[in-house]
């Protein structure tokens, strides 16, 4: 039987994404091996992680900075014009790692399941439709959700919610494998992925 502190630690750790208690076990374990002063610099950078980091305004990437925008939405070198929705942070690192795409973002938050209409509030999509019709410059907005079930599903939802606003919208081209994820999918795929988008 474990302390209750290591416990209550596995427990925490077992709520992260994709980490379960095997893995939550291995971790409570590898810092109680480190010294003192490694786990204070981690608990420290996690103080700063949720003291320094806040969402952007406009797109919801977090970022580290002055004033509301990251880097990305503030760089006025990048094409105004292009907007690419993308799932989570994850696929917005794993798209700008190609350096193809040169335009701005807007992460929904999620994706949606086609059997859980509940779902749709988690989704942004009322901030994105503020985003749009304060942005008269957007013409083009890529929908560059995962290959996977809820991706199509969302997909198929952010087509007929921008149906109406008469701006172009475009998919990545398959080639992304199907129920894959883009934080997973190395740079040249996703490079020929955006190119080939329709």
């Amino acid at each position: 039987m474990n302390s209750p502190i290591i416990e209550q630690l596995i427990k925490i750790f077992s709520r992260f994404p994709t980490v379960g208690p095997r893995t939550a076990s291995r971790f409570v374990f590898y810092l109680i091996q480190k010294p003192k002063e490694e786990v204070e610099e981690l608990i420290k950078t996690i103080e700063n992680l949720k003291k320094e980091i806040k969402n952007c305004s406009f797109c919801f990437n977090p970022f580290e900075g002055e004033g509301d925008l990251c880097q990305i939405c503030s760089d006025k070198t990048r094409n105004q014009t292009l907007l690419c929705l993308v799932e989570k942070e994850t696929d917005l690192i794993a798209l700008e790692k190609t350096r193809k795409y040169k335009g701005r973002y807007f992460i929904l938050g999620g994706a949606i399941s086609a059997l859980k209409q509940d779902e749709l509030k988690k989704l942004r999509t009322k901030d994105l439709e503020e985003r749009l019709k304060n942005n008269l410059e957007i013409k083009e907005i890529i929908i560059a959700v995962n290959p996977t079930t809820e991706g199509e599903a969302t997909a198929l939802y952010l087509e007929r919610m921008l149906k109406p606003l008469n701006i172009k919208s475009t998919r990545l081209a398959r080639g992304l494998p199907l129920g894959g994820e883009l934080e997973y999918a190395d740079e040249e795929t996703l490079s020929q992925a955006l190119e080939n988008r329709k």
